[in-house]
């Protein structure tokens, strides 16, 4: 008797930095994927229309549009693919949209090809472990009025507003370095 070949495993990368996009896609390959990259929304779109994958990595924010808005364009092209989106921008409300749109996992930035792996791999709904380094409080605040001031397009009276602080206190809090992380 022959021993069958092992399943081809599709994997779609969607990921407008080029060098992490690359990086990502040689320690996917040595995993047994079959890669194809695209490096914007219409080059993924593309993809996705010339040959369903299995499995996508997605980036959330890309220079052509949002990488929750192709979760659905790769359900209807592939119903049981399993997709994990990526961010350096996360939040509560983003990670909940991505799991509502059809996202197995949301993964914060930099993750690593073992946890990417993992998301696409589980099929378990248990959580997963803890972070061994979570960020501080002080760090998820930071994060939080970058994050604000980026999406008000770096207006720090708008910011100020949105946040419900003084526009002074907002400043000085912006012209400090990020928290340093312990670890």
């Amino acid at each position: 008797m022959i021993p069958s070949a092992p399943p081809v495993r599709r994997l779609l990368i969607v990921e407008d930095d080029e060098a992490f996009r690359l990086r990502l896609a040689q320690a996917m390959e040595r995993r047994g994927y079959v890669v194809t990259l695209a490096e914007s929304f219409a080059a993924a779109e593309t993809q996705i229309r010339a040959q369903a994958p299995d499995f996508a990595v997605v980036d959330l924010k890309l220079g052509d549009g949002s990488g929750l808005d192709l979760v659905p364009v790769i359900r209807a092209q592939a119903p049981d693919a399993r997709i994990v989106i990526l961010t350096g921008y996360g939040n509560i409300a983003t990670s909940v949209a991505a799991i509502k749109a059809g996202a197995v996992d949301y993964l914060p930035k930099p993750a690593d090809a073992d946890a990417i792996d993992a998301a696409l791999q589980a099929t378990s709904r248990a959580l997963p472990a803890p972070p061994a380094h979570p960020m501080s409080a002080d760090r998820v605040r930071w994060e939080h009025i970058q994050r604000v001031f980026e999406q008000c397009d770096r207006n720090v009276s708008e910011t100020a507003r949105r946040l419900n602080m003084h526009r002074r206190t907002l400043q000085r809090i912006l012209s400090k370095y990020a928290p340093r992380e312990v670890q």
